[in-house]
């Protein structure tokens, strides 16, 4: 046996979102899988690689613990870890791009990551929605990896980044959330339809809009999120006669007796409850809520918040079985209404 000098081939990125346990796990495994490290050869101490990397000593011994569960390493008392196996090895490493962390984001990862397994290597990065950072990432990586899921929401610049998008190889993109005009060739997608789900949802829900005379959504001037909705409330509200405004700032805006409000982010569906309660309006009665993406906390607020929401869990899943599956499909994820007390 010989003592290898691993932190060499280790690499721990300070900005990924992934822990840094599994980027250590990841790391060995692909140094493995390069023929760096070979069976027998002895691990660097917990202690070394923790001084040599800057990590605690948890983390590394976390890592060591999850190689072996996975039948790579072995520990022996007075002689330290080494490598027993050089065939568990990763056929898939994957790249998952988001925008930022939300609720909603971490069910789509913990759905994606259960559903594929322990032997895939998964990174998980966060671009804050930037343009340039999410291009640094890509141009950085773009050989480390078996495919790249993108969550592709950004604030600016759009255009520049679905051309970086489409410069991703087909067969190692999945994207997620939605489509994108002028991504060509053959590639996988798990989307939402924005304009179609918001109409059908309100659509379902109009009995009980009825007692509300106007309905309005509050959709930020700044945001990620698609004009589509736009597109699909206005249609509703044309369709079905009722009087509608789409707003920007719910801070601001006059709330009386016959409203219906449909809010996208969960800051402004503080800012909105808390105003109606100033008010002494009665939520459900005389002034309407329907709430964008479920959660458990909206479950319990004022009894119950109405929801329009896809199924976060069944998107990661179904991303993960694309390329499980090495599929190309474009799959839709339902969108459902979940009719509480608040409409």
């Amino acid at each position: 046996m010989k003592l290898t000098e691993s932190h060499k081939y280790i690499n721990i990125d300070e900005y990924s979102a992934t822990p840094k346990y599994i980027q250590l796990t990841n790391s060995i495994l692909s140094a493995i899988e390069a023929g760096y490290m070979h069976k027998d050869d002895v691990l660097p101490s917990i202690c070394d690689i923790s001084n040599v990397l800057e990590i605690s000593r948890d983390t590394v011994e976390k890592a060591y613990k999850n190689l072996k569960s996975k039948g790579v390493l072995t520990s022996i008392p007075g002689r330290g870890f080494f490598i027993l196996d050089t065939e568990s090895r990763h056929t898939l490493k994957v790249c998952l791009l988001f925008n930022k962390l939300s609720v909603y984001k971490k069910i789509v990862y913990d759905s994606f990551i259960s559903t594929l397994g322990d032997d895939v290597a998964t990174d998980l990065f966060i671009y804050n929605s930037d343009v340039r950072i999410f291009k640094s990432f890509l141009e950085d990586k773009k050989d480390r990896y078996s495919h790249f899921v993108v969550l592709p929401h950004f604030m600016e610049d759009k255009n520049h980044a679905y051309e970086v998008i489409d410069a991703i190889p087909k067969h190692k993109l999945v994207l997620l959330d939605k489509r994108i005009q002028g991504i060509t060739g053959d590639y996988a997608g798990v989307y939402e339809d924005f304009e179609n789900d918001i109409y059908g949802s309100l659509q379902e829900a109009s009995p009980s809009l009825k007692k509300y005379h106007t309905l309005k959504l509050i959709f930020p001037a700044n945001t990620y999120y698609p004009r589509e909705i736009v597109t699909g409330f206005l249609r509703f509200c044309q369709q079905y006669g009722f009087n509608y405004k789409v707003i920007n700032d719910i801070a601001h805006e006059f709330i009386s007796d016959g409203e219906a409000y449909i809010n996208l982010l969960d800051d402004d569906l503080v800012t909105l409850i808390e105003r109606i309660q100033v008010l002494k309006l009665k939520i459900g009665k005389q002034v309407g809520i329907i709430s964008y993406n479920e959660a458990p906390i909206k479950r319990v607020i004022l009894n119950g918040i109405t929801t329009i929401s896809t199924d976060f869990t069944l998107m990661g899943n179904t991303a993960a079985q694309l390329i499980l599956n090495n599929s190309r499909e474009h799959i839709q994820v339902p969108f459902q209404l979940t009719l509480r007390n608040s409409l």
